[in-house]
C-alpha cells in the first residue's frame, strides 16, 4: 500500500455575516487582514503548507474565484484545483467534491479539511495534532479536532467525547450550540469539545460513508464532478450539483457513521465568528479597549470602536462594538454581536445592498468604488491593475464619460482605438461597443460619470470577456 497523500482541502465559501459591516457577500471575512498581514484564507494556506507541502485543493464560489486566486498568488501557493460551486450547498457536498478530486490524485488520499476562516495560534502543536488525525484517517476513522472549551460558549457547536487520558479517541455525539444554562454544564463535565469545524478524512472512506448515510448528497456530487468541465484555472462541476442537499458534513455524515473520533486539542483556536471573537484576540488598552483607525475615545471602557474612513468620536460609553465602513456603521451592545446576522436578514429583506457590496467592489481586473449618485447620474473610481483589461461590452441604458487621473489607459470605441494619458478623457454613448485596457506596468486609475434613466450593473451587454463571464 502506497503512503496516503495530504492533500489540504481548504473551504472558501461562506459570508460571515456576524462580521457585517466588514464582511459582504462580496468581499467575506476570510478575504480581509483584520488580524495581521495576511487575510485568514491566506493564513489558513500557509498554516497547510507548514504540515504538508501537497498543494491544496480549494471549494469557493462563483463570486470569489479571482479574490482566491489573487490572494494564492500573492503567498505563492499554487492549488492543485480551485473548484467552483455552482451554488454554496454547506459544507458536506463541498468536501464530497474536493474527495473525488483527490481521489484523482491518489484513491487513497487523506484531506485535511480546513475553512478558510479560522486562526490558530500555536502552530506547532497544530501540526502534531493534524500528524495524530492522519493516523487514524489511515486506519479508516473520521478525525476532528475538538477544542478544550475554556469559558461556556454559545456560539459553538459542542462534541461529547470520554475525556481519556492521550490524544485520538471516539467522538460519542454531537451537539448544537447550546443555551447558556446547557453550556455552563458542558464547560462544567469535562466531557465535551468545542466543534472546531477541521477535519482529517480518508477521501474513499468519506465518499463511502456519504453514500451510506446520504446517497442523493454522494450521487449529486459524483455526477456533477463526472460532468465537470475546465475554465481557465477553475474547475466547474456540472449543474447536477445542485440536486444535492444542503447540509453540514456534521449532520450528513459525522452524526451518523461510526467511524467518528475526535483529537482533543488546545492550540489556540478561534473561528473568529463575531467581533466578541476579534476583540478577544486583540491587544487592549488600559480601559479595556481596542481602538483601530482614526478613534477619539473620551470616558469610554471595555468597547472595540473600528474606524474605517472618517473619525469615530465616543464619550462616555461602554461595552460596545463600532464598526465603520464608507457606506455602513454598527453600533451594538458586545453582549448582542453574536446576533449581528439579524441585521443582515433585515438588509436582505429590505432589498438592500448594503448586505452585499462595500462602495469597492474587486472584480478580476481591479476594482470600482462609488463616489457619488443622484437621479441619472452616478460617479465611480475605476482602478485597472496592470495589463488587464475589461471586457468589450456596450450598455443599452447608459452613457459615460471617462477622466484619466492615473496612469495610461487604451480605449477601443467601436472599431477604433486610442490612448489616453493623465487629465485626458473620452466619451462612451450607450449602445457604443467599448473596452478599456491598462497596457502599463502602473496602475490606471479615472473617474467614471454615468449618466441615463437606469444605471444598474446589470444594464451590460458582453462580447469578449477574458475572463469567461
Amino acid at each position: 500500500m502506497s503512503t496516503p497523500l495530504v492533500i489540504p482541502v481548504v473551504l472558501a465559501g461562506g459570508v460571515g455575516s456576524r462580521l457585517w459591516p466588514l464582511s459582504r457577500n462580496f468581499f467575506p471575512k476570510q478575504f480581509h487582514k483584520l488580524l495581521g498581514e495576511h487575510s485568514f484564507l491566506q493564513n489558513t494556506l500557509l498554516r497547510a503548507h507548514q504540515v504538508t507541502e501537497v498543494p491544496p485543493i480549494i471549494v469557493c464560489n462563483e463570486e470569489h474565484r479571482f479574490l482566491v486566486a489573487e490572494q494564492c498568488r500573492e503567498i505563492d501557493i499554487a492549488w492543485d484545483q480551485l473548484i467552483l460551486e455552482p451554488q454554496g450547498r454547506n459544507s458536506a457536498p463541498a468536501i464530497a467534491l474536493a474527495a473525488l478530486q483527490a481521489r484523482v490524485t491518489q484513491d487513497d488520499a487523506v484531506m485535511l479539511v480546513l475553512p478558510s476562516d479560522h486562526l490558530v495560534a500555536d502552530e506547532e502543536a497544530f501540526a502534531k495534532a493534524v500528524e495524530l488525525a492522519v493516523v487514524g484517517a489511515v486506519d479508516g476513522g473520521l478525525v476532528t479536532f475538538g477544542v478544550k472549551p475554556d469559558r461556556a460558549e454559545i456560539g459553538y457547536g459542542y462534541i461529547r467525547f470520554s475525556n481519556q487520558e492521550g490524544g485520538l479517541q471516539k467522538a460519542q455525539a454531537f451537539v448544537e450550540k447550546p443555551s447558556k444554562e446547557v453550556a455552563q454544564e458542558y464547560f462544567q463535565s469535562g466531557n465535551y469539545l468545542w466543534n472546531s469545524g477541521m477535519f482529517v478524512l480518508g477521501a474513499k472512506v468519506y465518499i463511502e460513508e456519504l453514500t451510506t448515510h446520504n446517497p442523493a448528497m454522494a450521487q449529486a456530487t459524483q455526477r456533477a464532478m463526472q460532468s465537470a468541465s475546465k475554465d481557465m484555472d477553475f474547475l466547474r462541476p456540472g449543474p447536477e450539483f445542485l440536486d444535492s442537499p444542503a447540509d453540514s458534513i456534521d449532520y450528513a455524515v459525522m452524526e451518523k457513521t461510526s467511524r467518528a473520533q475526535v483529537v482533543p486539542v488546545d492550540f489556540g483556536w478561534n473561528d473568529i465568528g463575531s467581533w466578541e471573537a476579534v476583540l478577544a484576540e486583540s491587544e487592549l488598552d488600559q480601559d479595556g479597549n481596542h481602538l483601530r483607525g482614526d478613534v477619539l475615545a473620551v470616558d469610554t471602557k471595555n468597547s472595540f470602536v473600528m474606524a474605517g474612513q472618517r473619525l469615530i468620536s465616543t464619550l462616555g460609553v461602554e461595552n460596545l462594538v463600532v464598526v465603520e465602513t464608507s457606506d455602513a456603521i454598527l453600533i451594538a451592545d458586545r453582549d448582542r454581536v453574536h446576533d449581528v446576522k439579524m441585521i443582515v436578514s433585515k438588509l436582505e429583506s429590505e432589498n438592500r445592498c448594503e448586505r452585499l457590496y462595500h462602495r469597492e467592489v474587486f472584480r478580476p481586473w481591479g476594482s470600482y468604488e462609488g463616489v457619488d449618485e443622484g437621479d441619472r447620474y452616478q460617479v465611480k473610481c475605476i482602478r485597472v491593475n496592470p495589463g488587464a483589461s475589461l471586457s468589450m461590452q456596450l450598455h443599452h441604458h447608459r452613457s459615460e464619460h471617462w477622466i484619466v487621473v492615473r496612469g495610461t489607459a487604451r480605449v477601443t470605441r467601436d472599431d477604433k482605438v486610442f490612448t489616453l494619458g493623465e487629465n485626458e478623457s473620452t466619451y462612451i454613448p450607450r449602445g457604443i461597443k467599448h473596452r478599456l485596457e491598462n497596457p502599463g506596468k502602473l496602475p490606471l486609475e479615472l473617474i467614471e460619470v454615468q449618466v441615463g434613466p437606469y444605471l444598474g450593473e446589470d444594464d451590460i451587454e458582453r462580447f469578449d470577456d477574458v475572463y469567461g463571464r
